[in-house]
């Protein structure tokens, strides 16, 4: 039976409970490809990439092409020599060292935060952060390859990693994790060889593929930490508004980049309505792509219905 009491269906073989059953590697999604097609069944997914690599594009075209719309890194940055952007984290590390920043860094910031608190913190995570990418694909060889188990650390983790980062700010008066951020890495490698930064980006991979699956994103990174605190109050929130509709299948357990967000909407865990409020939810969509009944769907804060 499924949570409010109605008969599960069948579910795809591909599924990961279908999957389960007869012993074979999952394919989530499949069913969702089989009702909707390969296209739709993706296009949160692909909204994403082309969204982390046009943001990725826009900083690389200058120093690739001399082409300067954007001139910067992900940390603070200038577009089209009128709109300044800084990441709220790198200003709080720079105040926790004693340094207070530049008016154009401060009002970068401010937008920044403004439109994390309206959108959702860890969007920053599924649809800007390359380091994404690396982390994803790591997160489907594991699972083409039928990968079990692995050793996770506590989620809090990264919570403990964000404080350290500020109180070593503090003591040395410098942004020392900016010197080894994977996100800063990555795109200094791009633009300048990668160096030493293959090594941080090739290490995040095969920690995540061998040791702890989504053991970066999801138990370690303090940047999404971070954000994870501002997203708490986001306006824009999955919803699981034809949960009753839910068979059980197990798929967006398997692709979503933070699971334990998902029971509370879907099952009614711990409250009664079907929004995903937890703050560690990247608002990625791909609970959305997978689900071949069309459980999910982006939604606002206020909108606690169900249909």
């Amino acid at each position: 039976m499924s949570a409010h009491g109605q008969t599960r269906d069948a579910v795809a073989p591909g599924s990961v409970r279908g999957a389960a059953v007869r012993g074979v590697v999952a394919r989530p999604g499949a069913e969702a490809i089989a009702a909707r097609g390969w296209w739709v069944a993706h296009k949160w997914l692909l909204l994403r990439r082309a969204s982390q690599l046009g943001i990725l594009a826009l900083f690389l075209v200058g120093p690739w092409f001399g082409w300067w719309i954007v001139k910067g890194n992900l940390a603070s940055s200038l577009t089209l020599g009128v709109l300044p952007l800084t990441d709220p984290f790198l200003i709080a590390q720079q105040m926790a060292a004693g340094h207070w920043p530049y008016r154009e860094a401060l009002i970068g910031g401010g937008i920044v935060l403004a439109a994390y608190l309206l959108l959702g913190g860890r969007m920053f995570c599924a649809w800007v952060c390359p380091v994404n990418l690396v982390t994803d694909a790591a997160a489907w060889l594991r699972r083409r390859l039928g990968l079990k188990g692995g050793k996770v650390p506590a989620a809090s983790t990264r919570y403990w990693l964000l404080g350290c980062v500020l109180v070593i700010a503090a003591a040395t008066g410098s942004l020392a994790w900016e010197w080894v951020n994977p996100v800063s890495m990555l795109h200094r490698g791009l633009i300048f060889g990668f160096g030493l930064s293959w090594g941080i980006v090739g290490g995040i991979f095969v920690y995540d593929l061998l040791i702890a699956p989504r053991g970066w994103c999801g138990h370690l990174c303090p940047q999404g930490a971070f954000y994870g605190l501002i997203g708490k109050v986001g306006l824009l929130r999955v919803s699981a508004r034809r949960r009753s509709a839910c068979n059980d299948c197990m798929d967006c357990f398997a692709v979503c980049p933070e699971p334990k967000v998902i029971r509370p909407a879907l099952k009614g865990v711990g409250q009664d309505h079907p929004l995903i409020l937890d703050g560690d939810c990247t608002n990625c969509g791909r609970c959305i792509d997978v689900c071949g009944k069309d459980v999910f769907r982006i939604s606002t804060r206020f909108d606690r219905s169900e249909s």
